[in-house]
C-alpha cells in the first residue's frame, strides 16, 4: 500500500527485454539508499506498483509485464525520463494522503493547464468506466500522486495543483495532450460494489 506522497523523483536509466520476450526491465536511478531497498520490495512507479528485482548504488531494477506494459503508460516511457516514486508504506507511518494500491485503474490525458493564484489548475480527461468513481473532493492519483478532486464534468475532472507538488513531482513538467495513470479511489471503489447488488 502506498499513499500518493511522493517521496523521490527517478530517472530512468535503461530499458531491455525482461527476458519472457514479453515485458521489460527497467532500471530506474534513485535518490533512496538502495542498501535498504529489499530484493521483492514494492515501489510506486508513477503509478504502477513494481517489484525491485535487483538493486545497486543509487539505482534499482524492476520488471514490468506485458499486461502493466498494455494498461499503463509505462510502454510509452523513455531512457532519460522521470518518474514520480513512492516505497510502500510500513505500518505506523503517517497516511498524509490517502490510501492508494499501485494498481492502475485507466490512463487519462491532461486537456488544459492554467493558473489559478498561486496553483495551477488542471483538468484531465478519463476514461468512462472511471468517470462514476470520481466525485468532487475525493481523492484520485494521478501518475502515483494523490490529488483533491475539485470537479467533474461528464468525461473530466478538475485539480488543483500547489507550487510544493508542481516542483516535488512530475505534475509542473507535463503539457496538454501528456498520458497519465489513474488509480481511482479504494473507497469509491467499494461502495460502487456493494451497491450494484441492489
Amino acid at each position: 500500500m502506498f499513499t500518493g506522497i511522493i517521496s523521490d523523483i527517478g530517472r530512468l536509466r535503461d530499458i531491455s527485454d525482461a527476458g519472457d520476450g514479453r515485458g521489460r526491465r527497467l532500471v530506474i536511478e534513485t535518490g533512496y539508499d538502495t542498501a535498504t531497498l529489499a530484493i521483492g520490495a514494492s515501489v510506486a512507479c508513477g503509478g504502477p506498483c513494481l517489484t525491485v528485482v535487483e538493486t545497486g548504488p543509487g539505482w534499482f531494477a524492476v520488471d514490468v509485464s506485458a499486461e502493466t506494459l498494455a494498461r499503463t503508460t509505462v510502454g510509452d516511457w523513455r531512457v532519460g525520463g522521470r518518474i514520480n516514486l513512492e516505497r510502500s508504506l510500513c505500518l505506523g507511518d503517517e497516511l498524509g494522503g490517502h490510501l492508494v494500491s499501485g494498481h492502475v485503474d485507466g490512463v487519462g490525458e491532461l486537456l488544459k493547464r492554467q493558473k489559478d493564484g498561486e496553483s495551477e489548475r488542471m483538468t484531465f480527461a478519463a476514461p468512462g468506466e472511471l468517470m462514476r468513481f470520481i466525485a468532487v473532493k475525493g481523492s484520485i492519483a494521478v501518475d502515483g500522486i494523490s490529488l483533491t478532486v475539485n470537479e467533474v464534468g461528464a468525461g473530466d475532472f478538475g485539480v488543483n495543483i500547489i507550487p510544493h507538488t508542481l516542483a516535488a513531482t512530475t505534475l509542473g513538467e507535463i503539457a496538454p495532450g501528456a498520458t497519465v495513470n489513474l488509480e481511482i479511489d479504494l473507497v469509491a471503489r467499494y461502495v460502487a460494489r456493494l451497491n450494484e447488488g441492489k
